[in-house]
């Protein structure tokens, strides 16, 4: 059972993020690559009741299906957000799509961006570019988050553990549109309309 530690952080410039992450000793993994991804749930949403997620992601020709869910026990603190994550690739995401559907989920929430993934061999962090600004995640052990946060000239107040899914309810709030989902086209259309 993997457990998932990570914070988010938001981005004002691209460019000096890349220039501030390889000073700090990490290199570029995955070119910048669009990224699709659909959560599955109950019609009732019971999964997102239990804070679990259910995903099905395409990102740089490759597909994978991922659970998350809140840890057993707690893990000691809650500057980092802790999951158990479940993953693994698969050849055919239409065709999981498929068996998700005929076992009675739907496909409650969608997402994209165009991610960049950069590394040091220990942890690992991602660029981004959604449709509601640009965004970092750390991902590895605490210390290592805290460490490289530091490098990277983060505060600790900066850090954020929502989802993407809680970050697009805040801003829908702050601009007063009713919910959907998180696509570059339906965020361009509520901006317009």
């Amino acid at each position: 059972m993997a457990i998932e530690t990570e914070i988010k952080f938001r981005v004002e410039k691209l460019e000096e993020l890349a220039a501030r992450l390889s000073a700090a000793g990490l290199r570029l993994e995955t070119p910048r690559a669009f990224e699709t991804n659909v959560l599955y749930d109950t019609p009732d949403r019971a999964m997102r009741a239990r804070t679990e997620i259910l995903r099905i992601r395409e990102y740089a020709g490759r597909w994978t299906v991922t659970h998350k869910r809140i840890p057993d026990s707690g893990v000691g603190e809650d500057r980092h957000k802790h999951r158990v994550e479940t993953e693994t690739e698969v050849a055919d995401g239409a065709v999981m799509a498929e068996v998700f559907e005929s076992l009675g989920l739907v496909a409650a929430f969608r997402y994209e961006k165009w991610r960049t993934e950069w590394t040091d061999g220990v942890g690992h962090c991602v660029v981004d570019e959604t449709p509601i600004g640009d965004f970092a995640e750390l991902e590895g052990t605490p210390e290592w988050i805290d460490a490289t946060a530091t490098r990277l000239g983060v505060r600790p107040e900066a850090y954020m553990t929502l989802s993407y899914g809680r970050l697009y309810e805040q801003w829908c709030a702050g601009h007063g549109v009713e919910p959907g989902h998180l696509t570059f086209e339906a965020v361009q259309a509520a901006l317009a309309g």
